[in-house]
């Protein structure tokens, strides 16, 4: 992946976007999430946010929330093992200011910062045994294709696992059977973006050794060098 990125016309952000915290379009997921709230009221338990600025360069989009990680503390990857390998390879590339995602009151940590870089997910909500329905993956990809229109400057999108890899082709009407999935592969979306796969830094990708802190990291190092 070498080679820095040359500038290249942007598209006004839209000024309108804003993430969809009460959308309840799924009555699965809504119901989910309600039920949680009642078992745990101090969790977030709603659709969770994108973490990042809309001005940045770099997008990372996960699958959707981990049920003791974001969608217990509302911000995408933390409290959970995914966590723990994306954020010090992103603190790692200067893409974060602090490589740990929680502070010491095992809540998201409010002096964590991201520097050109957004996080977000192809499915805002938490999904019954981590498992979205098609239909929900769709659904809630409209949210997705207003979040990378309201992106100006993006330039690199980094897909995690296959599931993000499909929503993300969704949103830009491309066929995934055009695009194979692989790790640490780059593609080229023809509004000169780049996406670029990885496999997903879950913890059983992690405890398999299909995914190793090494192998992880070598994605944000090449997409450093395309930001420069």
């Amino acid at each position: 992946m070498a080679g820095m990125l040359t500038s290249r016309p942007m598209s006004a952000p839209d000024p309108l976007f804003q993430d969809p915290l009460g959308c309840t379009a799924c009555p699965r997921l809504a119901e989910h999430l309600a039920a949680i709230r009642r078992r745990d009221p101090d969790w977030h338990a709603l659709p969770v946010p994108a973490f990042g600025s809309l001005e940045a360069e770099l997008l990372v989009l996960g699958l959707g929330p981990g049920e003791r990680g974001a969608n217990r503390t509302g911000r995408p990857f933390t409290g959970d093992v995914a966590g723990e390998l994306l954020y010090p390879a992103l603190h790692r590339f200067g893409f974060a200011t602090a490589a740990a995602a929680l502070g010491p009151d095992d809540w998201a940590n409010p002096a964590m910062r991201l520097d050109n870089c957004r996080i977000t997910n192809a499915v805002r909500c938490l999904p019954p045994a981590n498992k979205p329905t098609t239909a929900e993956i769709r659904q809630c990809n409209g949210h997705l294709k207003a979040e990378l229109a309201a992106m100006g400057r993006l330039k690199v999108i980094v897909a995690l696992g296959t599931v993000a890899h499909q929503a993300l082709l969704w949103g830009y009407g491309l066929k995934p059977a055009h695009f194979k999935f692989a790790h640490n592969v780059r593609h080229d979306l023809p509004d000169g973006r780049i996406l670029i796969d990885s496999y997903h830094c879950s913890g059983y990708n992690w405890r398999t050794g299909r995914l190793s802190r090494e192998s992880f990291e070598a994605v944000f190092a090449g997409v450093k060098e395309l930001l420069g």
